[in-house]
């Protein structure tokens, strides 16, 4: 791609993003969000007031429990939300007969853990690039993030959390019932493979920006 493609895509404002297929590996963007930056100085305006801050943070728990907390702190939901998810890794365990022995991750050695463990990560990472992307197209500031605080994509880590329960724990169960069956793929490939179809049937970068415009709809102000 020339340097005359790239001047003129930013000088007609038009976006280019470098992904993986099916957006599940995010690379690259150029800086254009939207054509003005009202989104990000909400969101800067917000992140930066602790009362409002706080609030932002319970709403998007309450958009993953089904139940606002109003009244809780973010140690208590983060270990509201732990629990809650030790229960749905034991439901789809249990809905694709996986064998399962908890989450174990180990950073430093991520392909050690078991089959469904990894899974999950790789699930993970490709619902991270979806929110990558969803992030650059909305203009919003990925270091802002309301729950995840010590990321540079902190925002895109929120973002991204909002859809464990449909999109990374499904994918990640479905996809080891599928490598049981001797596919001879690599569990990153068919977690990949597999996502991309999900990400489209569910049009989830579509639902990800939907959901980032509507996290500041009712704290909207004159800024």
């Amino acid at each position: 791609m020339t340097h005359d493609v790239l001047r003129l895509l930013a000088g007609h404002g038009t976006a280019l993003v470098v992904i993986g297929c099916d957006a599940v590996r995010y690379y690259a963007s150029m800086p254009y969000g939207p054509h003005d930056s009202k989104l990000a100085r909400i969101q800067a305006m917000l992140w930066s007031h602790p009362d409002k801050r706080i609030y932002i943070a319970r709403k998007m728990y309450a958009w993953r429990m089904g139940e606002i907390f109003p009244n809780s702190d973010l140690d208590t939901l983060r270990g509201m939300e732990g629990a809650r998810m030790k229960e749905m890794y034991k439901f789809h365990a249990q809905k694709y007969q996986i064998v399962w022995n908890g989450r174990k991750y180990d950073r430093e050695s991520p392909d050690d853990s078991d089959l469904p463990n990894q899974a999950i990560n790789h699930a993970a990472t490709a619902v991270k690039a979806a929110a990558f992307v969803a992030t650059a197209v909305t203009g919003a500031i990925p270091q802002l993030g309301f729950i995840h605080e010590d990321s540079g994509n902190a925002f895109c880590l929120d973002i991204a959390d909002l859809f464990r329960d449909l999109i990374t724990v499904p994918l990640a169960f479905s996809a080891v019932k599928e490598l049981e069956k001797g596919n001879n793929l690599t569990p990153d490939r068919c977690v990949r493979f597999m996502a991309g179809q999900m990400f489209r049937r569910k049009s989830l970068v579509g639902l990800m920006i939907e959901k980032i415009k509507g996290l500041f709809d009712d704290c909207r102000c004159d800024i």
